[in-house]
């Protein structure tokens, strides 16, 4: 195991034992931000479909019901397949507050276009809009939203561009 530094250093331990100490109420902030982001994406006419294990018509709700009393603010959604690539990279870019990149909990909020129909193994991504994955960070969700509405306004304005 040690030949190939896989054991973390003392930093590396210290800085996760620091975050766990707030770890609860940020996690209560991502998963109120997360819904109230997720529901407001639902009403816009961009989006075809919300994929949050919290919304009834997710596939594996049931169990998430089951076995979990909240989320982080990590969810995805489809955008409608209308959209070219023009106008998905003018909505990306036009973003301020939402950086570009992964995350499981960081406190900034992220949103980063994804194909998973390539890396699917026991079922097909038959979705033909874009998918988005979304982590909902501990900003202000009311900046959160205006900064995705200027996006969605930049994809409405290069809808039909090529």
């Amino acid at each position: 195991v040690f030949a190939y530094g896989e054991c973390a250093g003392p930093n590396t331990i210290f800085l996760g034992l620091r975050g766990l100490r707030t770890m609860p109420t940020r996690l209560k902030q991502h998963f109120a931000a997360g819904m109230e982001l997720a529901h407001w994406l639902a009403k816009r006419s961009e989006v075809q479909r919300i994929i949050h294990p919290a919304f009834a018509d997710c596939p594996g709700h049931e169990f998430w019901a089951r076995d979990f009393t909240g989320a982080s603010g990590l969810f995805a959604f489809v955008l409608n397949s209308e959209f070219s690539q023009t106008a998905i990279n003018a909505f990306l870019n036009t973003l301020n507050l939402f950086g570009m990149g992964y995350s499981w909990g960081g406190f900034e909020s992220l949103l980063i276009p994804v194909n998973p129909q390539h890396v699917r193994t026991a079922t097909t991504w038959d979705e033909t809009g874009q998918l988005m994955r979304i982590h909902v960070g501990l900003e202000s969700i009311e900046d959160l939203k205006a900064d995705l509405d200027n996006g969605f306004k930049a994809l409405h304005a290069h809808k039909t561009a090529a």
